[in-house]
């Protein structure tokens, strides 16, 4: 079995690759990615030089060598995203480009080379944000923000090419994920990483507002999981049922660090902010799917990461990443 997978040398799609090669040796892997400044391949460092797999730069939007490069694959899963709420304010355009006519690009290669199955990754955020209940794979759609709005684009573009040419395309939409080797933008490794540092962590708002958190190897998981069992055509919701306000966690990882509550600075709430993300994920857990690491834990273990991986951090919070990864990979 051959696998296309974009953006797999970010953080969740370095950590499926990781996955695959872990749990399945017959397999073959082509990580597809443009190594926009989230994308690192120190995070593949580990199986750099597995026979199973290789590495091709490229832009999901360059039709001609995503075509080349997909080529004799059986199984496509996009992970290449513009993903970051907060730059999609600022400059919505690129989100648009790779989220939305990206995705095109891949779809019309996907169909041309007759692959088996085409997972499509998605968010929660496409919902928009709901104050009591659950979001299930029925709900309306209803981005409030440049990034939820691109991936929806993208969701509803993947389904459509199931609806009118049969393409095999499953799309999943997963809560925030969390794990080793996430970018230092996202709130998990900024907090970590800042108190680790002495550093204010900056909370937006009055901190309530609510995610819910999947441990990162848990959607790879899941996203095996459907690729042998999910039916083409439909949507799942993937959750890790652990509602905890902004605040609260924040909390949590200032206490694992034994830091003070001193470091948490309010500033000033960002647009379009949510208040609550939630979903119902009981069509996936009717399947048999379960997850297997509780947020308690996978939070101690994430914590535990980047105190041990302080190099690795430190490189991309300093810029001093860009300096490794020329020493390391030249100009591939």
């Amino acid at each position: 079995m051959k696998y296309f997978v974009t953006g797999g040398a970010g953080f969740i799609g370095s950590n499926f690759i990781k996955f695959l090669l872990k749990t399945d040796k017959s397999i073959k892997i082509i990580n597809y990615d443009k190594l926009t400044y989230a994308g690192n391949l120190e995070n593949l460092a580990e199986i750099e030089n597995d026979s199973r797999y290789s590495f091709i730069k490229g832009d999901i939007a360059d039709a001609l060598l995503v075509d080349k490069s997909m080529s004799g694959s059986d199984i496509v899963v996009n992970f290449a995203a513009e993903t970051h709420v907060d730059r999609s304010i600022g400059d919505p355009a690129d989100f648009i480009k790779t989220d939305v006519e990206g995705a095109y690009v891949l779809l019309e290669s996907a169909k041309k080379h007759n692959v088996k199955n085409f997972i499509q990754i998605s968010t929660d955020e496409v919902y928009g944000s709901i104050e009591k209940g659950s979001f299930n794979e029925g709900s309306p759609l209803n981005p409030t923000n440049p990034y939820s709005a691109s991936k929806s684009g993208a969701d509803r573009l993947a389904f459509s090419y199931w609806a009118t040419y049969k393409l095999p395309v499953i799309i999943t939409r997963a809560s925030n994920n969390y794990g080793p080797n996430q970018y230092p933008e996202k709130i998990i490794p900024l907090f970590v990483t800042n108190a680790l540092e002495g550093k204010e962590l900056p909370l937006y708002g009055d901190g309530m507002n609510v995610r819910d958190w999947l441990y990162v190897e848990d959607h790879c998981r899941a996203l095996v999981f459907l690729i042998e069992k999910g039916k083409h055509g439909e949507v799942y919701n993937i959750g890790g049922g652990n509602e905890i306000t902004n605040r609260d966690l924040t909390e949590k990882i200032l206490s694992i660090l034994d830091k003070p509550a001193s470091l948490i600075k309010k500033v000033t709430d960002r647009m379009g902010h949510d208040k609550r993300y939630s979903l119902d994920c009981g069509k996936l857990l009717n399947l048999g799917w379960k997850q297997k690491t509780d947020f308690h834990h996978g939070l101690e273990k994430t914590v535990e990461w980047y105190v041990k991986n302080e190099d690795w951090w430190k490189r991309i919070k300093t810029g001093r990443y860009l300096e490794y990864y020329r020493k390391q990979y030249g100009n591939r």
